[in-house]
């Protein structure tokens, strides 16, 4: 078989398994390990992150969830004043620049505290935000590489990336966690976002010369954008098709929380270092399958089933499985939930949501998405963390009766999934999409 056969053949099996065409490999396989990049330091971090939360109270982690949504709002308004002063291909690889920087000042002050909590806190605050926000920048960056017919195919492809980084990360604490301390962890993952920067730029560079998305793109230094660093947030108050976005990421977010806290509790008598080996682990089988998920199965069932059932499928099984728990707890049930929605949403929630904002107009894409994305996230996590301390500590609530909260939660999520999919069947923002990238393609011609 000659190498040019061997091309053809290789060629020709992505496009099979996978909906790839020839000249969207490279930037896809580019993508794709992007992703993969990303998520292996953050799972790295996690796994860290989380071994802290079981030494504090309910009460103590429901506080600093608060302080989560405060920086959140500060760094989505820093985020936005920058938007409308650089280009955005400067400002991706600068944000995951700035974050390992930020990440090997906490290496270096852990040692110089004898009592390490406020240090301990301040991490686990930022890398929550680091969790969300990187991400949504990903995300932007992937919309606009791509155009809309190409993200129905190829999103479900990238976020596959992001699942086997999700895999690979894990792993390292899992496996090296009696050998390496919680500082080295932080300069692996630090320095695994330093290789995110060049690939930044590579992409950007495919999108014009193999992708040929030459017009949709944005820059916000040439563009007749809403300028200021809260247009974001006035557009997602005036938006009903943001709101509704934001509603379903709310959902989500008490969903998880709940979840959260019931495994927090779980992990209480175990020492740290157990804690997070056994995080890890965790992460790792779940990752697994929301790679063959990803890789094999979402983007058909997007195609075929539609975007409304892709969206509502993971909160049905969840509103299952909750009642399920409501009437027979049990660890096992707890962790096969845990499952379900972790894998769910990383190989079909997660990319079908993202499929949303490629029909939106230009400034909510890069504006409001970072708004709903980390500031909403991050206020759902305030809110929800209240609720439960405010359920168990105060009311005392048991396991029964905050399952069926949970389930009715997770019956109102499908319900706005499956609005928000019909939506993009009949969207009705595409035409303001394609008047502004026309409009913005026109004024560089003539530039």
């Amino acid at each position: 078989m000659t190498s040019q056969t061997r091309k053809l053949s290789i060629s020709g099996l992505l496009n099979t398994l996978s909906q790839v065409k020839s000249n969207e490999q490279t930037a896809t396989l580019a993508a794709f390990i992007m992703a993969f990049i990303l998520m292996a330091a953050y799972f790295v971090l996690r796994p860290v992150r989380d071994a802290l939360a079981s030494d504090w109270s309910d009460s103590e982690v429901s506080f600093l969830w608060n302080m989560q949504f405060v920086i959140s709002l500060v760094i989505v308004s820093v985020y936005g004043f920058a938007i409308d002063k650089l280009k955005f291909k400067y400002i991706v690889p600068t944000v995951y620049s700035l974050f390992a920087g930020s990440f090997i000042v906490f290496y270096l002050l852990m040692p110089l505290f004898s009592s390490a909590v406020l240090i301990e806190k301040a991490f686990y605050v930022w890398v929550s935000a680091f969790s969300l926000f990187h991400i949504s920048v990903f995300w932007s960056f992937m919309s606009d590489t791509f155009n809309q017919k190409q993200s129905t195919r190829l999103f479900p492809v990238i976020a596959a990336g992001a699942s086997a980084g999700a895999i690979i990360g894990p792993s390292i604490p899992s496996l090296f966690g009696s050998v390496l301390d919680e500082g080295q962890l932080m300069l692996i993952a630090a320095s695994a976002l330093m290789l995110v920067v060049p690939l930044t730029l590579y992409i950007y560079r495919l999108k014009h010369t193999q992708l040929h998305n030459t017009q949709h793109s944005f820059d916000a230094t040439t563009s007749s954008l809403a300028q200021g660093w809260a247009s974001g947030f006035k557009s997602l108050v005036s938006n009903p098709k943001l709101l509704g976005i934001a509603a379903f990421i709310l959902l989500y977010v008490f969903i998880g929380s709940f979840i959260y806290f019931e495994q927090k509790q779980l992990l209480a008598p175990y020492s740290r270092a157990e804690r997070t080996q056994i995080l890890a682990s965790i992460d790792w089988f779940v990752n697994v399958l929301t790679f063959v998920m990803a890789f094999f199965v979402s983007g058909r069932l997007v195609k075929k089933a539609g975007l409304g059932v892709s969206l509502a499928l993971v909160p049905l099984l969840l509103m299952a499985g909750l009642f399920i728990l409501a009437f027979a707890p049990s660890v096992m049930v707890i962790l096969v939930i845990q499952i379900v929605r972790r894998a769910g949403n990383y190989s079909l929630t997660r990319p079908a949501r993202e499929i949303l904002f490629t029909q939106v107009t230009v400034d909510e894409r890069f504006k409001a998405k970072p708004v709903i994305d980390v500031a909403v996230y991050r206020g759902g996590d305030a809110v929800s963390g209240m609720l439960f301390a405010g359920l168990t500590d105060g009311l005392g609530l048991g396991l029964f009766a905050v399952s069926l909260v949970g389930a009715c939660i997770a019956s109102l999520w499908a319900f706005f999934g499956f609005l928000l999919g019909r939506g993009y069947a009949n969207p009705d923002l595409s035409k303001t999409e394609n008047a502004e990238l026309s409009s913005l393609a026109a004024s560089r011609s003539n530039a």
